[in-house]
């Protein structure tokens, strides 16, 4: 399946892995770039030396292209964007911000740079300070959220820009990238799938609950502090919203979520953790491998396109 995404990047499929802190280290991003899509290691709120670690322990595992998706509010998001120049990576996708400061120093060391927007104005407004595709990712995925649905946001990015458009938010499979490319996208971002995929290494009870988690699992916390964020529903979340609706100062709900992400990643705190998912997680039923959700997505999107039932 070629497209200009899979041009752009040297990849096989027009497949990314979302950037999810904590989630997306190494192991998960070799899978996915040796499975012939784009892996990437999240920078989250990380030091540069780790992201700089996992550059090098990625290169160890796989000779495919491999991106960093850098969170621009992290205090060292500076000395990352360095490290991005000086370890040879060639793509590099963002979130939380702007990259247009930076954008001078990864075009002239030859790297792909692909924002993540939730608005037609931030897609044009990089596309002129010269980002080479755009991440248009609706509402419905986990993590950090903007407003519009996937449904709505990709054709009118695609549009409004001139660059390739990849749509993320709520796609675990052929159905949502067949979808997805009828909008107007080359190519798809998926994350919530690949988190409890087999190479993810997420505790077993936050892989579980995603498995477990129905269509009306997930919550959205944040909100009134301008910084909503998609969750599955447990004993932290439903703190957060009674405090939220009451009314609560921001450092309290600040309080409630301190190292949460990291607690449900790595401690498997399920009722205290933030467990991170997107609303495609009632879709998802079993641990699969990447390669496996890469090649039946693609599969199953090329027999949908041309006008087959995914099953045949």
């Amino acid at each position: 399946m070629k497209t200009e995404i899979t041009e752009l990047l040297g990849i096989e499929y027009p497949v990314i892995q979302g950037g999810m802190a904590w989630v997306a280290e190494c192991h998960l991003a070799a899978a996915v770039s040796n499975a012939g899509g784009l892996g990437l290691i999240a920078a989250g709120g990380a030091p540069a030396e780790w992201v700089r670690e996992q550059i090098r322990e990625t290169k160890k595992l796989t000779d495919k292209p491999f991106g960093v998706n850098i969170m621009l509010m992290n205090p060292e998001s500076e000395k990352v964007a360095k490290v991005i120049v000086e370890e040879g990576v060639k793509v590099v996708t963002t979130g939380a911000g702007s990259p247009e400061k930076y954008m001078a120093d990864w075009k002239a060391a030859g790297v792909k740079v692909i924002p993540v927007v939730a608005s037609v104005a931030l897609a044009k407004r990089m596309e002129r300070c010269g980002a080479d595709a755009v991440v248009a990712e609706g509402c419905e995925a986990g993590g950090h959220i903007g407003e519009l649905t996937t449904m709505v946001l990709v054709p009118q990015v695609v549009d409004a820009v001139k660059i390739p458009v990849i749509a993320a938010g709520g796609i675990a499979d052929g159905r949502g990238m067949a979808a997805a490319f009828m909008l107007g996208a080359k190519g798809i971002q998926m994350g919530t799938v690949f988190a409890a995929s087999k190479e993810s290494v997420i505790h077993e009870n936050y892989k579980n609950s995603i498995i477990k988690a129905k269509d009306i699992d997930s919550r959205v916390t944040g909100r009134s502090t301008g910084h909503p964020i998609r969750v599955l529903r447990n004993d932290m979340v439903r703190r957060y919203l009674e405090l939220e609706k009451a009314g609560a100062p921001f450092e309290e709900l600040e309080q409630l979520t301190l190292g949460s992400l990291r607690k449900a990643v790595q401690e498997g705190d399920a009722k205290n953790g933030s467990l991170m998912a997107g609303q495609i997680a009632g879709m998802i039923k079993e641990e699969r491998s990447c390669e496996d959700i890469i090649k039946t997505t693609v599969v199953d999107a090329g027999k949908l396109m041309n006008g087959v039932s995914a099953d045949e």
